[in-house]
């Protein structure tokens, strides 16, 4: 049985952890490379490990950091509040612009996957002058998911709803069996649990704790209300200013479901974005073609689709 409380660091080679308090949670940070700051931030139900892939192959040009998001990983699970307002996305966001600013970052390009994204796309659009570039991985801006809801993506994303609901009802059936939750979200249709390294996939055991599972239910409750509100402003009257590149797999339910550039096109102008055969996670399952694709795109340069 995994030991929930002892972390793996070996995963980020060459990385130092730090944990740094910002005005609403202390947040777990691994820290690595010289040059520029990049930050990375993961997505749901997964900590910063996801990244370990390619973070050191980065960390060659860039000043890597990589925190777990407030409620995941080993960063604090602070309490949502009667409005959930402590796991929007704004409020996530407001950690990674705390910690950067303690690291001495006042600029810095971001990438994020699946909620993370979701985190940068609102940091992105709360202090454009922070955020020198953008890349998000396998997701649509949250207004264009949840104004064109479809039968096949509900399916394949019923945790969006089902997580949504009034505590403590989902986290009482997760926390069931937590080691079955965990293998069941990760096991995509069509692509399996052998693109996640045996270490990592410790790692994401390890962090399904029951603490944990109620502050992804905070994060999605505040998806479905807050959130959604402050994007519903937003749409229409606020728009990234920063160079834009979107990332979906082409066998993931956002390749399935949704046309990437052209929802993102009503939130950026200087936008570009293509397909990866991967499903969910692509990161884990095609290192070599999302390294690649960052380090063109943070470089100032131009990223090819790959040819499949």
């Amino acid at each position: 049985m995994t030991d929930r409380h002892i972390p793996n660091h070996d995963l980020m080679s060459g990385f130092r952890y730090q944990r740094i308090q910002t005005e609403g949670a202390e947040i777990n940070v691994a820290i690595g490379g010289k040059g520029p700051p990049l930050l990375l931030l993961h997505g749901n139900p997964l900590t910063h490990v996801s990244w370990h892939k390619i973070a050191p192959e980065l960390a060659k040009e860039w000043t890597i950091i990589a925190p777990d998001l407030r409620g995941y990983g080993d960063s604090a699970k602070p309490d949502g509040g009667n409005d959930h307002g402590a796991y929007s996305f704004r409020a996530m966001g407001e950690d990674n612009f705390s910690l950067m600013t303690q690291l001495g970052f006042e600029k810095f390009s971001l990438a994020g996957h699946d909620r993370g994204a979701r985190v940068g796309f609102r940091m992105a659009l709360d202090q454009p002058g922070r955020i020198v570039r953008f890349a998000a991985l396998d997701i649509v801006p949250t207004h264009h998911v949840l104004t064109n809801v479809t039968m096949g993506w509900g399916l394949e994303s019923y945790h969006w709803f089902f997580m949504a609901q009034k505590a403590p009802f989902p986290e009482t059936l997760l926390c069931a069996d937590l080691d079955y939750y965990i293998q069941y979200k990760l096991n995509k249709k069509g692509v399996g649990l052998s693109i996640f390294a045996p270490e990592a996939m410790a790692e994401y055991v390890r962090c399904t704790t029951p603490e944990q599972i109620h502050a992804i239910c905070e994060d999605y409750r505040a998806t479905v209300s807050i959130d959604l509100a402050m994007d519903t402003a937003d749409y229409g009257n606020r728009r990234i200013t920063c160079p834009v590149l979107v990332i979906w797999g082409s066998n993931s339910h956002c390749g399935r479901h949704f046309t990437p550039v052209e929802a993102w096109a009503d939130w950026a102008d200087d936008l570009r974005g293509f397909s990866v055969p991967t499903g969910h996670y692509p990161a884990e399952q095609r290192p070599d073609l999302i390294s690649a694709a960052f380090e063109e795109f943070f470089a100032g340069r131009e990223p090819k689709a790959p040819s499949e």
